[in-house]
């Protein structure tokens, strides 16, 4: 359900494990594009093979076993709910876009479980995984994260083969936060390079970017050793350091003095590093953790301060052991 980029790269992969699958256009018009080209816009180079269905009714989730849900997060619960009375009992569904509900603070498995309740399973399928590399069969390694063992397991051998390994967890929350936040600093990063700093600045950046993942995290029932796995430190190296990255794309621009909201648009598509910058800031308020480079880029995203300035308070602020329980 999503036939972007990555919902696109994920249905291959089914495709190619043997599957039947069918990728669900939000309108008509992208659907007719898919059905003629035989290729998306924004998988550009991989074609669509003729064994991939393509609709834009949402009814052909009916009878299925596995559901995969890959719109923008803005989106996953409007497409929950528009699904829940279609959907036969026991139906798994895998959440694999990344970000936090604008209005509620809740992860996207939760957003979906609050529209479909507990007749279907929840999945999260997580990790350092570009779609563009994905589509092109590089090899990837993702997680499969449910408090449900049998359906986060059901959908690592749906989806593992020889180029996309799928670890198995139970902890949700961990991989959803550690997917979510990440943005946000790999948005940072691009500010960074396009001020012109360098690789010193940008290893700061994200380990302590990491830092503060984790200390969320962990206050909201997160375990510490996630976030220094594929969902953690993985997918942070991947965003932070690629132009794939729309975030870091769109930090670039800001970097070179682009308004914030006017960066976004340039993008042409979503940038999840922005609307979770919000999220995460008053997450972090509500569970009373700190998360200063967090702060910081909520401070030049929607209250327009200079990046420049927002650094130097980042560099100056009073002295702190690296090891929160140093000496104690």
């Amino acid at each position: 359900m999503g036939s972007g980029g990555w919902g696109t790269a994920l249905a291959l992969v089914l495709l190619e494990n043997g599957h039947d699958v069918t990728l669900w256009s939000y309108t008509e018009a992208e659907c007719a594009v898919l059905k003629e080209q035989r290729e998306n816009p924004m998988l550009k180079g991989v074609s669509l093979p003729e064994g991939l269905k393509l609709t834009s009714d949402s009814s052909c989730v009916k009878g299925c076993g596995v559901v995969v849900l890959a719109t923008p997060s803005f989106a996953v619960r409007a497409t929950a709910r528009a699904l829940a009375p279609l959907l036969e009992p026991g139906t798994v569904l895998v959440s694999v876009s990344k970000g936090i509900e604008k209005d509620t603070s809740l992860t996207l498995t939760e957003a979906i479980a609050q529209e479909v309740g507990e007749r279907c399973p929840i999945v999260a399928l997580s990790g350092p995984s570009h779609a563009e590399e994905v589509g092109r069969q590089i090899p990837t390694a993702v997680v499969s994260a449910s408090k449900d063992r049998s359906a986060a397991e059901l959908v690592q051998d749906l989806f593992m083969n020889e180029r996309f390994r799928v670890y198995a967890s139970d902890d949700v929350v961990g991989v959803e936060l550690g997917a979510a936040l990440k943005n946000v600093i790999a948005l940072c990063a691009g500010v960074c390079d396009g001020m012109g700093y360098g690789d010193n600045t940008k290893a700061a950046l994200m380990t302590r970017g990491l830092t503060e993942i984790a200390r969320l995290g962990v206050a909201m029932g997160g375990r510490r050793e996630t976030f220094a796995g594929l969902t953690g430190v993985g997918d942070l190296i991947v965003t932070c350091t690629s132009m794939h990255s729309r975030n870091r794309r769109c930090g670039i621009l800001i970097g070179k003095g682009v308004p914030a909201q006017q960066a976004v648009q340039e993008i042409g598509a979503v940038v999840e590093g922005y609307y979770a910058a919000a999220t995460a800031r008053a997450l972090a308020q509500k569970v009373g953790v700190e998360m200063p480079i967090t702060e910081a880029a909520y401070q030049v995203l929607y209250c327009g301060k200079d990046p420049q300035s927002v650094i130097v308070e980042l560099m100056t602020r009073e002295r702190k052991h690296e090891l929160e329980d140093s000496w104690v």
